[in-house]
């Protein structure tokens, strides 16, 4: 028998022993959990579900949480003055075997139900974006203790000391607080590690 799952916006056709890369779930190493979204069971008597096949559920084993290979996204804006961005992205993935597939009574099994750690592919790209934007600006100015004059900093000029300021980042504390995935997130502005350097000794005193 084998059956066609649904797990983090991806279709899955499995059968016992299987191992599968899945979207990042909501589960230790070693633990039970049972997939409950079925699109189909097949065998001697296949059943299609509409959507879902009601009560049945594929249960496995999580062997260990892991990463995706990395990718890497470069970006060259045209008449940016050469404005170039490169960033890498390791995607989390869970890596489960398939112990059992449950034609009925899935509903009653007692195991946990697989569910991703973060909702995925369910919000269009253009709705993230704003998210990590004021993830960033939220989070750097945590550091600040008041506004500083970054037009200090060797290559900032007014302007960009604007764009620093409407990302949230005021002083030389909130801009060397700042990680290496919130600078990703800053489109205003191009954030050169040198930036962050000066802003760290000065931030020191």
């Amino acid at each position: 028998m084998f059956a066609v799952l649904k797990t983090g916006g991806k279709q899955y056709k499995v059968q016992a022993g299987d191992v599968l890369r899945v979207e990042k779930l909501a589960a230790d190493a070693g633990e039970k959990v049972q997939f409950n979204d079925v699109l189909m069971l097949g065998g001697d008597a296949p059943v299609v579900g509409a959507p879902f096949v009601e009560g049945a559920g594929v249960q496995a084993e999580v062997i260990e949480q892991i990463k995706g290979d990395k990718v890497i996204k470069f970006v060259k804006r045209r008449r940016k003055h050469s404005s170039k961005r490169t960033v890498g992205h390791r995607q989390k993935l869970t890596l489960v075997k398939i112990t059992d597939i449950l034609s009925s009574g899935a509903d009653k099994s007692g195991i946990k139900a697989a569910t991703g750690s973060a909702p995925a592919g369910e919000v269009a790209p253009a709705a993230k974006k704003p998210a990590k934007k004021a993830e960033a600006k939220a989070e750097a100015p945590a550091a600040a203790a008041a506004a500083d004059d970054l037009t200090a900093l060797t290559g900032v000029g007014p302007a960009a000391a604007k764009k620093l300021n409407e990302a949230g980042i005021e002083s030389f504390a909130a801009l060397a607080a700042l990680s290496d995935e919130q600078i990703a997130a800053i489109e205003t502005v191009k954030v050169k590690p040198e930036w962050v350097e000066q802003a760290k000794e000065l931030a020191k005193g």
